[in-house]
């Protein structure tokens, strides 16, 4: 079997609209979906961002 992965960077406005077009445009079945979150500290407290989500597809 043979994987590819796919980076797609996380703009919090479009993530949804962006997420589910590269989603439908893939040939392959989706394994996952893996979001990389990195810890924030605003004056509010703690908090995360997500800054890309890898997308691990199995080629047919």
């Amino acid at each position: 079997m043979k994987y590819k992965v796919h980076r797609l960077e996380a703009k919090s406005r479009t993530m949804q609209e962006d997420l589910e077009q590269y989603i439908n445009n893939l040939h392959g079945e989706i394994v996952s979906i893996i979001p990389h979150v990195r810890p924030t500290f605003q004056l509010m407290g703690a908090t995360a961002k997500i800054d890309y989500i890898l997308i691990v597809e199995k080629k047919i």
